[in-house]
């Protein structure tokens, strides 16, 4: 994506200046999009932003504090404080409204999350991690690795519970060789909307936890595959 496409902006959160950009589209309203722990950064959206814009769809993307420009120590941040940063993010947002969130690895989290505050159309889930409830509002660190690390604890999740209540559209991709996150986890993310509209789980053939649009971005037919899932799902959301 050319950077002439894209409009920076800031928002004041939790005592931090969170940064990220948007990118207009055709229709009237935005996608955002909230990026993974680790060395994640709203960067790694970039394909994935330029092939939702040659569609039409324009997205709002920004580095959850401790990543990418917006800087300052993950430690000061945890999963409330990520999904207070996106709540900044949509108050923040003048023009087009957000109504749907796509949401990787620990995003994907984040994005359920949102859902008990906010009334969304439409989730996209990309290799998803889900938390137990008591890691929730545990700053990063040993305390809340050593939450997240007890044997099955994402079983433990609240995620279930409230994709249960969701009537909106879902998509989940999950990638064939994932060894961050347990295939049951995508699968029971699928499962537990029942009352979604629309939905589909999307296993991607021979990916891993880190590699899945890199990879569909090498095989066109793939991208193509799993871009007008997207787009399917995103539909409800403008």
């Amino acid at each position: 994506m050319t950077r002439t496409r894209l409009v920076p902006f800031v928002v004041a959160c939790s005592g931090q200046i969170v940064k990220g950009d948007y990118c207009a589209g055709r229709t009237t309203r935005q996608t955002l999009l909230i990026h993974g722990a680790g060395s994640s950064e709203r960067g790694r959206f970039a394909a994935l932003r330029s092939a939702l814009h040659g569609r039409g769809i324009g997205s709002t993307a920004f580095d959850c504090i401790g990543h990418g420009e917006t800087g300052g120590s993950v430690h000061e941040s945890s999963l409330v404080s990520r999904t207070r940063q996106a709540e900044a993010v949509i108050d923040a947002r003048q023009g087009p409204s957000i109504q749907a969130v796509v949401g990787t690895s620990m995003g994907a989290y984040n994005a359920i999350k949102l859902l008990e505050r906010r009334k969304l159309e439409a989730l996209v889930l990309v290799v998803p991690g889900v938390y137990i409830p008591a890691a929730y509002e545990l700053p990063f660190g040993a305390g809340f690795t050593a939450a997240i690390r007890q044997e099955r604890s994402w079983d433990k999740t609240d995620a279930w519970d409230i994709l249960a209540e969701f009537s909106g559209r879902l998509l989940v991709i999950a990638a064939e060789h994932d060894t961050v996150i347990p295939p049951e986890i995508p699968e029971r993310l699928f499962q537990s909307a029942r009352k979604s509209s629309w939905r589909k789980l999307h296993v991607v053939p021979d990916a891993q936890h880190e590699r899945l649009f890199p990879l569909l971005s090498e095989r066109p037919p793939e991208f193509e595959q799993a871009m007008s899932l997207i787009i399917t799902c995103l539909q409800a959301a403008g």
